[in-house]
């Protein structure tokens, strides 16, 4: 059981990564300069600039910020309780 959670979070971390790699790209397009170098470090703040033009935009939240955000905690959520139950 330990097993399958392990690798439904290292699926979830997955998902993660595409999400902020399209909202990254969102980002781009409009305008805002990507630093590469530093992508992990700065790519929290991508994702909050993300929802704070699409809230400019259309007055909503975007479509791939919910689920960038729902797919990493889970993986941290499904990540843990692997942990707990493999030293159970």
């Amino acid at each position: 059981m330990s097993n399958a959670l392990l690798i439904l979070a290292l699926v979830f971390v997955g998902l993660f990564v595409i999400f902020s790699m399209m909202i990254v790209q969102e980002v781009s397009k409009r305008g805002v300069k990507i630093n590469f170098v530093l992508l992990r470090l700065y790519l929290i703040k991508y994702i909050s600039q993300y929802k704070q033009i699409t809230l400019k935009e259309t007055g909503k939240t975007g479509p791939l910020y919910y689920p960038c955000i729902v797919s990493v905690n889970l993986a941290l959520v499904l990540a843990i309780a692997g942990l707990v139950l493999r030293l159970l």
